[in-house]
């Protein structure tokens, strides 16, 4: 099983399909026995947030990142990040979105067989 490490850095819903197809890649790379984390950096730390809505005709990213938790994909949020960016400062995050720092995205970038960045 190799170790695959996602960075995702982009405001959730930015007019793109970028965070969603991660989102979904992150999945599907679970699914197929791969080990899979997620680290939320920049305006991406709004996807761990309660607030976060989907616009409408939207996927709920935040409800997929969510399922990935609860299905055992670890996911950490950049702690400068977390009250630096994002449209929702200082909004709280959901349970499973831990708060991290560059250290612990150095050890995993270093123990990662892959690592993506969206």
């Amino acid at each position: 099983m190799e170790k695959v490490l996602i960075i995702f850095n982009r405001e959730p819903y930015d007019n793109t399909d970028v965070n969603w197809n991660a989102l979904r890649l992150a999945e599907t790379l679970r699914k197929n026995g791969q080990k899979v984390r997620i680290f939320l950096m920049n305006d991406s730390v709004d996807m761990a947030r309660d607030v976060c809505k989907a616009p409408e005709g939207s996927e709920d990213l935040s409800q997929m990142l969510k399922d990935l938790i609860a299905n055992g994909v670890p996911v950490k949020v950049c702690g400068s990040c977390m009250s630096r960016c994002g449209i929702y400062k200082n909004h709280p995050y959901f349970e499973g979105a831990e708060k991290s720092t560059m250290q612990a995205l150095a050890e995993w970038t270093i123990d990662s067989d892959k690592v993506l960045t969206f």
